[in-house]
């Protein structure tokens, strides 16, 4: 069994910051890609940004220069730094993450319950 929890979610205001953690925990044998979604109302869930077991980061065009993707693979825990927030930053965001199980030598991605994230004008 492998759970996917955020936190870190808020209400901010326009220009400030927030830091969102994501932590995968459960019967992992080893966690490749986790990323960052949002879903704001009236709209698709979209991605945010995802980093690889390597490091390497990719990211929305409406957030780059301002959000970093981080994480720290020996915790199974990934990392969104959210800077110079906007408005339109407001959304539920969920983290989702690949997961190899003790169980299962198949990968499976799961995904958290998501957090809510308001920026006020």
């Amino acid at each position: 069994q492998v759970q996917v929890a955020e936190s870190g979610g808020g209400l901010e205001q326009t220009g400030g910051s927030l830091r969102l953690s994501c932590v995968a925990s459960g019967s992992i044998f080893s966690t490749n890609v986790m990323g960052w979604y949002r879903q704001a109302p009236g709209k698709q869930r979209e991605l945010v940004g995802h980093i690889t077991s390597g490091g390497a980061t990719n990211y929305a065009d409406s957030v780059k220069g301002r959000f970093t993707i981080s994480r720290d693979s020996a915790k199974n825990t990934v990392y969104l730094q959210m800077n110079s927030l906007k408005p339109e930053d407001t959304a539920v965001y969920y983290c989702n993450a690949v997961v190899r199980t003790t169980y299962n030598s198949v990968l499976y991605v799961y995904w958290g319950q998501g957090t809510q994230v308001t920026v006020a004008s």
